[in-house]
Parts: C-alpha cells; sequence; structure tokens
C-alpha cells in the first residue's frame, strides 16, 4: 500500500491531481488546494472497490483520518467524505461534530440534513480522543461549544450565509470564551464590514 508520496503536480484536474513522483504520474483525488508544479507531500488513503482503485491524498494525517472516519459511517462513500473535507475545514468539521451543528456538515455539496445528523451521531463520541491526538485547538476552542451554536443562529437570521461566517464566528468564540452572544453579534458584525 502507498501511505505517502512527494512529487510535483504535473496536472490539476476536477478533484485530483497529477502528482509526477520519479518518472510516474499519480492519479490522487484530493481537496486540498494545490498549485501547478508545486512540489508536495501527500498522505495517501487507498480504496479499493469491485471496479477501481483510487488514491485520495491529504497534506495533513488529521485530515486523512477524518477522512476515514467519514468514510466509516454508512452512507457516506470516499466522494461525499472529499465534498466535505472540501468546503469545511477540519478543525470546523471537529467544532461542528462535538456541538452538533448539522447545518454547517449539511453546507457541503451532496450532504443533506439526514447525513449530516448521521454522521454527528456516529462520530460524536470518537472526535474527542482524535482531537487531542491529531489536533491543535485554538486554547479557547473548549468552551466554544456554548455561544457558537447562537451566534451563528443570531448572523444567519441577519441574512448572512453560514459558509461565509463559521470560520470569523468560530474564532471569535475561541478569542472571547467569556463572551456572550449579545456581545459576540456586534464584534462579528464589525468583523464582517472589515472583510467587505
Amino acid at each position: 500500500m502507498i501511505g505517502k508520496l512527494q512529487g510535483i503536480v504535473d496536472y490539476i484536474g476536477d478533484g485530483y491531481v497529477i502528482l509526477l513522483t520519479h518518472g510516474v504520474g499519480y492519479k490522487v483525488y484530493t481537496a486540498e488546494y494545490l498549485t501547478h508544479k508545486s512540489t508536495v507531500e501527500l498522505w495517501i488513503e487507498t480504496v479499493v472497490r469491485e471496479d477501481s482503485i483510487r488514491l485520495f491524498g491529504f497534506t495533513t494525517l488529521a485530515a486523512q483520518n477524518l477522512f476515514n472516519m467519514l468514510t466509516g459511517v454508512s452512507g457516506v462513500g470516499p466522494k461525499v467524505a472529499m465534498a466535505i473535507l472540501g468546503t469545511i475545514s477540519a478543525d470546523m468539521l471537529m467544532s461542528a461534530i462535538a456541538t452538533g451543528d448539522a447545518k454547517t456538515i449539511a453546507t457541503a455539496p451532496g450532504v443533506g440534513k439526514k447525513v449530516a445528523e448521521k454522521i454527528i451521531v456516529e462520530l460524536k463520541n470518537k472526535v474527542g480522543g482524535v482531537s487531542a491526538t491529531l489536533f491543535v485547538p485554538d486554547s479557547g476552542t473548549a468552551g466554544a461549544g456554548s455561544a457558537l451554536p447562537d451566534l451563528l443562529m443570531a448572523l444567519e437570521s441577519l441574512g448572512y450565509r453560514r459558509l461565509d461566517i463559521l470560520e470569523m464566528a468560530q474564532k471569535l468564540v475561541n478569542q472571547n470564551p467569556t463572551a456572550d452572544v449579545s456581545t459576540l453579534v456586534p464584534m462579528a458584525l464589525k468583523e464582517i464590514s472589515k472583510g467587505k
């Protein structure tokens, strides 16, 4: 089995790259943002099916581990797992699973509310141990679960899309772990206006 590949991104296709390694071009499916002709190292997960063998590449072991956890959920195949990882960052996904935030997971293409809820139910107990060993969260992440869902709901009610505000909202909650929603909303609006 191939565990890791290092090479030059020779071609970028739709959801995959051709990684040139010692004269051999490997077709690696990836959700990572890679640039043409750059030298990269990818952790490889090989998925063998009756009719195909596919390589999936990740820049971190944590992302590979998340991929394996996602594909372990019944009804979530490699394609859906890659869509999730391509839409939501690993730390946001971990947070969404830990806090039961199905809406965030459902923002990935091909993921409905039922699948998102299934992911949460099947992985909620597993993410605690994984985050402790493979993810290095911000210092305030432990308390982030309480205010984050309320802040997201408040901003969504003002017309902002969850995917556009999630990272900023998570950062605000992490930086201000004791702040309540009434304090966080004006701070979030200020951040949003800065970004325009």
